[in-house]
């Protein structure tokens, strides 16, 4: 290459995909998951759930000022975030139980960007017609008034679906009809615009732009599912030993000696209904979401030639060898239930077991106790030496209750509330109560001449007779 000849570029330009409509089982399967995940989605932020005149009604609310987690008759609150992590764990065991089971199912059937793509390439092809009538206006040259109009429109209907989709988003942070009378009277705090305009211009690039870009590039899922995944996961494949060789349809002629020709007439439906622009009869590729649209586009063309379905399907690679000496393939449960799906079905079910455990048996009432420790003890005029603690009271019923506190441990010693007459302190619905404790030891006693001592500090809700306590320590001149 000469120093005038410009270096070749070592990236091509994308080509934009426009996948041709089809129907079947599959594409009617997608349907129905995008119609209930956009369906929870946008209207799970307005079920009302009644939790009591001073707790919020909706249904599933993350009330970040409030620092709790409501989702229906379950609260979560700030300590209790395994709660979450615990859920998380759930749902990374099973995206790797349903991607050793069926490969990238998820991705191809309930990943957002899934999801909203496909209702981006539906509105698209609402307006601008199905995938020739898209790539001839693609490829126009210049603009005229017709191209403006549908591209215009297309642009404003992708816009409103982004609007929708930050709108939602912000509903589950905030009591959904207040938010939106705030919203909609321009009184709603700067976040929660700056919010719906970020989700608004990502929702509108990634699904109308970026689209298969994003599953490639910026998502590592298809880089780590290999990891999942072994000779025995379904995932889509084609069967070359029956599709090839391919070649177009031709008319048998008595005369001339019929060449071998496989199954596939090259017609190339696969690939142009493919939302990723890939051509399956080139084998496993890393881009494909195993969303199984090019299965109905070639179960559709081999029902017109008078071909068996099945030329592209889902398959197990272990079933290979047997289908090629003309075998049946195995049964699809011995695929599904083997050691591996098996054991992160078992480990699902342990931590959701766990979770549910660990729900129903934790306590209505907690407390938490920090001794203050400045000074240590304090001395007082009769002999007496004091400790300071700070209690923190947890009330995670509806409705106010009377905490009763006392203690066990050293002889004589007594506890004291601040600020409070008696033992006995009202904890407001669904709150959190910091109070400030005494315990005093008297003189003679040994808890005072010790260097410290155990105590335990209980808490008695005595309109449900509900306990809970925590243990310390008593610090006495002995320091």
């Amino acid at each position: 290459m000469s120093d005038s000849e410009p270096a070749p570029s070592l990236y091509a330009a994308r080509e934009p995909i426009f996948p041709r409509r089809v129907s079947g089982k599959f594409r009617n399967l997608k349907w129905y998951i995008m119609a209930v995940t956009l369906g929870i989605y946008y209207l799970t932020p307005w079920i009302r759930w009644d939790r009591g005149p001073s707790l919020p009604d909706q249904a599933v609310l993350l009330d970040l000022a409030g620092r709790r987690f409501y989702f229906f008759w379950i609260e979560i609150w700030p300590h209790e975030f395994y709660f979450v992590a615990g859920l998380l764990i759930m749902a990374g065991l099973g995206l790797f139980l349903f991607t050793s089971a069926l490969g990238r199912v998820w991705c191809g059937y309930a990943c957002p960007q899934t999801v909203w793509t496909d209702l981006f390439i539906l509105v698209e092809r609402w307006i601008e017609g199905d995938r020739n009538a898209r790539l001839r206006l693609h490829r126009q040259q210049g603009w005229d008034l017709r191209k403006a109009r549908l591209r215009l429109t297309k642009w404003v209907a992708w816009l409103l679906i982004g609007l929708a989709t930050g709108g939602a988003w912000v509903f589950y942070f905030a009591d959904a009809p207040t938010l939106l009378r705030d919203l909609v009277t321009l009184n709603a705090h700067p976040v929660a615009y700056t919010t719906m305009a970020i989700l608004t211009l990502t929702t509108f690039l990634f699904g109308g732009f970026a689209r298969e870009q994003i599953c490639i590039y910026a998502c590592p899922w298809p880089r780590i599912q290999a990891a999942m995944m072994d000779e025995d996961t379904l995932t889509v494949g084609y069967r070359d030993w029956r599709g090839e060789p391919r070649g177009k349809l031709k008319k048998a002629s008595a005369a001339a000696v019929p060449e071998p020709q496989g199954d596939c007439i090259d017609c190339m439906a696969c690939v142009n209904v493919c939302p990723m622009g890939i051509d399956i009869r080139d084998g496993q590729q890393m881009e494909c979401i195993t969303c199984a649209l090019c299965i109905d586009a070639c179960d559709d063309v081999m029902a017109k030639i008078g071909k068996p379905r099945g030329l592209i399907d889902y398959m197990a690679l272990s079933d290979e060898a047997e289908e090629r000496a003309g075998k049946p393939p195995r049964k699809v449960w011995t695929h599904i239930l083997r050691p591996r799906t098996v054991m992160y079905t078992a480990l699902w079910g342990l931590v959701g077991l766990g979770l549910l455990f660990a729900l129903f048996i934790r306590s209505d009432i907690e407390l938490t106790v920090a001794p203050v420790r400045n000074p240590t003890f304090v001395t007082l005029s009769d002999g007496s030496i004091r400790n300071t603690y700070d209690v923190r009271l947890r009330n995670k019923h509806g409705e106010a209750r009377p905490f009763a506190l006392s203690i066990k441990g050293g002889e004589g010693m007594r506890i004291a509330l601040e600020g409070v007459d008696g033992t006995i302190v009202e904890v407001p619905a669904d709150t959190a109560l910091l109070q400030r404790v005494y315990i005093v030891a008297p003189s003679q006693a040994p808890a005072s001449a010790a260097a410290t001592s155990p105590v335990r500090i209980w808490v008695e809700d005595r309109d449900s007779g509900e306990r809970a306590y925590k243990d310390t320590t008593f610090n006495g001149r002995g320091n």
